[in-house]
């Protein structure tokens, strides 16, 4: 990726992440900003490339880039039971009437959501150091924290790209992973959403990687 590349990427065989010059800028970090929107905005980026090196395809690979099983069986077999689940949460999004996510092939992307904007939001909240969150325009810090998060995923889009994208892309529509929230405690209590709320997931349905 040249340096005017706005993107991110996991290297598993060089145990190494790499974040050209064009995505450390606003919106998507700005040093004059609020603690909270950058840790929501380039902070998720960030946990989300880390956490590719634990997402289906990661975890296969160890700290030198060999290609070998070095999970324990008992984390493994949490590991295959909550990926199963959020394959089968990403299954029931339907961008059309006649087509829908598919769980498995966004997978590892959809593992990386869940685990970066966890990893981001404890990162903020470790940030704080016990002290209150200063407010802006009337929104607390988790509310600045998951509007920053949401706001990396506006997108407009015309049907047939994101038909083609739906049928080939490992990276779910941009729409989905924004809703990557629904997995997180902190949102619902941020926002206040409750039972009947339409993103509502019981706490039972929600993924929990780590």
């Amino acid at each position: 990726m040249t340096p005017q590349t706005v993107n991110a990427v996991n290297l598993p065989l060089q145990n190494a992440l790499n974040f050209p010059a064009a995505i450390l800028q606003p919106p998507l970090f700005d040093p004059l900003a609020p603690a909270a929107s950058n840790y929501g905005a380039i902070g998720s980026i960030i946990g989300h490339e880390i956490s590719h090196t634990f997402d289906s395809e990661g975890s296969t690979f160890d700290s030198k880039g060999r290609v070998r099983n070095w999970w324990t069986p008992a984390d493994l077999a949490h590991f295959q039971a909550a990926t199963q689940k959020l394959a089968a949460q990403y299954d029931t999004y339907k961008p059309f009437p006649d087509l829908s996510v598919n769980g498995k092939q966004t997978l590892a992307e959809n593992i990386a959501d869940v685990g970066g904007v966890g990893a981001a939001y404890d990162g903020y909240q470790a940030s704080l150091a016990d002290k209150p969150a200063p407010t802006l325009d009337g929104f607390s810090g988790d509310q600045q924290f998951f509007i920053a998060f949401g706001q990396n995923w506006g997108q407009k889009v015309r049907e047939a790209a994101l038909r083609q994208q739906v049928l080939t892309d490992p990276h779910a529509p941009a729409k989905y992973r924004a809703v990557t929230v629904r997995n997180i405690d902190a949102w619902y209590a941020a926002f206040g959403v409750q039972p009947g709320d339409k993103l509502y997931l019981p706490p039972s349905d929600r993924v929990r990687l780590w």
